[in-house]
Protein backbone atom coordinates (compact mmCIF):
# COMPACT_ATOMS: atom_id res chain seq x y z
CA UNK A 1 0.00 0.00 0.00
CA UNK A 2 1.37 3.34 -1.41
CA UNK A 3 0.27 6.65 -1.48
CA UNK A 4 2.91 9.00 -3.43
CA UNK A 5 2.74 12.37 -3.63
CA UNK A 6 4.57 15.05 -6.19
CA UNK A 7 4.23 18.12 -7.89
CA UNK A 8 5.68 20.32 -5.53
CA UNK A 9 8.37 22.83 -6.02
CA UNK A 10 9.02 26.86 -6.22
CA UNK A 11 6.36 28.83 -6.96
CA UNK A 12 6.48 32.96 -6.55
CA UNK A 13 3.94 34.69 -4.42
CA UNK A 14 0.42 34.82 -5.77
CA UNK A 15 0.89 31.60 -8.32
CA UNK A 16 -0.53 28.54 -8.62
CA UNK A 17 0.64 24.77 -7.93
CA UNK A 18 -1.27 21.61 -8.07
CA UNK A 19 -0.15 18.28 -6.11
CA UNK A 20 -0.90 15.08 -7.44
CA UNK A 21 -1.22 11.90 -4.95
CA UNK A 22 -1.66 8.80 -6.50
CA UNK A 23 -3.05 5.73 -4.94
CA UNK A 24 -1.73 2.19 -5.20
CA UNK A 25 -2.45 -1.08 -2.99
CA UNK A 26 -5.62 0.83 -1.70
CA UNK A 27 -8.44 1.98 -3.54
CA UNK A 28 -9.13 6.04 -2.88
CA UNK A 29 -13.02 5.61 -3.32
CA UNK A 30 -13.07 3.70 0.00
CA UNK A 31 -11.18 5.71 2.00
CA UNK A 32 -11.59 9.74 3.32
CA UNK A 33 -8.41 11.57 1.82
CA UNK A 34 -6.97 14.81 2.62
CA UNK A 35 -4.16 16.77 2.38
CA UNK A 36 -2.35 18.33 5.58
CA UNK A 37 1.28 20.22 5.74
CA UNK A 38 3.56 20.98 8.30
CA UNK A 39 6.29 24.17 8.03
CA UNK A 40 9.78 23.73 9.52
CA UNK A 41 9.19 24.47 13.35
CA UNK A 42 5.84 24.14 13.29
CA UNK A 43 3.37 21.16 14.03
CA UNK A 44 1.26 19.31 11.40
CA UNK A 45 -1.58 21.13 10.21
CA UNK A 46 -4.91 19.67 8.13
CA UNK A 47 -5.56 21.55 5.21
CA UNK A 48 -8.35 19.64 3.15
CA UNK A 49 -10.69 16.62 3.52
CA UNK A 50 -13.06 14.83 1.48
CA UNK A 51 -15.73 12.65 2.74
CA UNK A 52 -15.78 8.72 1.65
CA UNK A 53 -19.90 8.88 2.03
CA UNK A 54 -20.96 11.68 0.00
CA UNK A 55 -17.58 13.28 -1.31
CA UNK A 56 -18.41 16.36 0.68
CA UNK A 57 -15.41 18.88 1.17
CA UNK A 58 -13.79 20.96 4.17
CA UNK A 59 -10.93 23.29 4.06
CA UNK A 60 -8.65 24.99 6.91
CA UNK A 61 -9.76 28.53 7.33
CA UNK A 62 -5.88 29.28 6.64
CA UNK A 63 -6.55 27.90 2.71
CA UNK A 64 -10.18 28.08 2.23
CA UNK A 65 -11.16 29.76 -1.02
CA UNK A 66 -7.33 29.20 -2.38
CA UNK A 67 -7.15 25.47 -2.59
CA UNK A 68 -9.28 22.89 -3.85
CA UNK A 69 -9.15 19.36 -3.21
CA UNK A 70 -10.30 16.78 -6.03
CA UNK A 71 -10.17 13.01 -7.06
CA UNK A 72 -10.12 11.24 -10.11
CA UNK A 73 -11.30 7.57 -9.63
CA UNK A 74 -10.24 6.12 -12.49
CA UNK A 75 -6.42 7.39 -11.81
CA UNK A 76 -6.87 6.42 -8.27
CA UNK A 77 -5.21 9.73 -7.47
CA UNK A 78 -6.52 12.86 -5.35
CA UNK A 79 -5.69 16.41 -6.05
CA UNK A 80 -4.70 19.53 -4.22
CA UNK A 81 -5.28 23.16 -6.40
CA UNK A 82 -3.60 25.84 -4.77
CA UNK A 83 -4.09 29.10 -6.12
CA UNK A 84 -2.75 32.53 -4.57
CA UNK A 85 0.10 31.55 -2.47
CA UNK A 86 1.76 32.75 0.02
CA UNK A 87 4.71 32.71 1.70
CA UNK A 88 3.48 30.83 4.83
CA UNK A 89 2.51 28.28 2.56
CA UNK A 90 5.56 27.20 2.17
CA UNK A 91 5.72 23.40 3.89
CA UNK A 92 6.06 20.00 3.24
CA UNK A 93 2.60 18.46 2.10
CA UNK A 94 1.25 15.31 2.97
CA UNK A 95 -1.59 13.40 1.11
CA UNK A 96 -3.34 11.12 3.77
CA UNK A 97 -6.45 8.06 3.64
CA UNK A 98 -8.50 6.76 6.08
CA UNK A 99 -11.36 4.46 6.21
CA UNK A 100 -14.20 4.29 8.58
CA UNK A 101 -17.21 7.57 9.29
CA UNK A 102 -14.34 9.77 10.10
CA UNK A 103 -15.68 13.60 10.63
CA UNK A 104 -13.90 16.60 8.33
CA UNK A 105 -12.89 17.57 12.11
CA UNK A 106 -11.12 14.52 13.31
CA UNK A 107 -9.72 13.37 9.92
CA UNK A 108 -8.06 17.12 9.60
CA UNK A 109 -6.74 16.92 13.58
CA UNK A 110 -4.71 13.26 11.58
CA UNK A 111 -6.64 11.08 14.17
CA UNK A 112 -8.05 7.68 11.87
CA UNK A 113 -5.46 8.55 9.07
CA UNK A 114 -4.19 5.31 8.45
CA UNK A 115 -1.69 5.76 5.01
CA UNK A 116 0.28 8.56 4.38
CA UNK A 117 2.24 9.62 1.56
CA UNK A 118 5.67 10.72 1.67
CA UNK A 119 5.27 14.22 0.96
CA UNK A 120 6.22 16.63 -1.41
CA UNK A 121 8.11 20.42 -0.78
CA UNK A 122 6.26 23.17 -1.68
CA UNK A 123 8.01 26.66 -1.61
CA UNK A 124 6.35 30.02 -1.94
CA UNK A 125 9.18 32.72 -2.26
CA UNK A 126 10.43 35.27 -4.91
Amino acid sequence: VQLQASGGGLVQPGGSLTLSCAASGLTLDYYNIGWFRQAPGKERLGLSYMSVIDGSTAYADSVKGRFTISKDNAKNTVYLQMNSLKPEDTAVYYCGAGAGPLSATTFLAGVGVTHWGQGTLVTVSS
